[in-house]
């Protein structure tokens, strides 16, 4: 029996960390598509510790900043106002609509990736005004995304990247209006 037999199993957490790393390599541009697929093929494949770590050891490091997460198994979301918005949220919803109104947010670091896990319910996304958004890395599965821009945006403002998997339900953005 090798070490590698008596590696301790993982779970979904383990895994579903893995994927996220990918992803984040994937979106970062270090792997193209097809290494992508390869590097979740073998994420997904594994069964022991040792074989994770094996199909993310090649892969850079999470990038550095704060991370929160909202996280809701039913009831709404909602977050409006003057809120610290951190570099990295993550917002997991079950069963309940997510407001997020980031026009009056503080941007930590003049950019935010969200990535939304919202299985049973819509989500409606306020941008500051003069906010580029990019929403290319967002799966949803029942409804198309609706996306209003802003007439009159200098695109100056802060970088708002959105990922994840919205199950039934649907993703609205705009722009506020003042």
């Amino acid at each position: 029996m090798t070490s590698e037999d008596r590696s301790p199993a993982i779970g979904d957490v383990d895994r579903n960390a893995a994927v996220e790393r990918v992803q984040a390599a994937y979106t970062g541009g270090y792997l193209t598509h097809g290494e992508m697929e390869q590097q979740l093929d073998e994420v997904l494949s594994a069964r022991t510790r040792f074989d994770l770590e094996m199909a993310v050891a090649a892969l850079p490091a999470l990038p550095a900043g704060s991370t929160s997460t909202i996280n809701a198994a039913s009831g709404r979301i909602v977050r409006r106002g003057g809120w610290r918005l951190p570099r990295y949220l993550k917002v997991v919803s079950m069963y309940g609509r997510v407001r997020l109104d980031l026009s009056q947010a503080q941007f930590e670091d003049g950019a935010v990736d969200i990535d939304l896990n919202v299985m049973h319910g819509g989500v409606k996304l306020t941008l500051p005004r003069n906010a580029v958004v990019d929403f290319d890395g967002v799966h949803t599965e029942w409804k198309d995304a609706r996306y209003k821009p802003a007439r009159s945006s200098t695109g100056d403002g802060p970088r708002v990247r959105l990922t994840g998997v919205i199950g039934f339900g649907r993703l609205k953005i705009r722009h506020a209006r003042r």
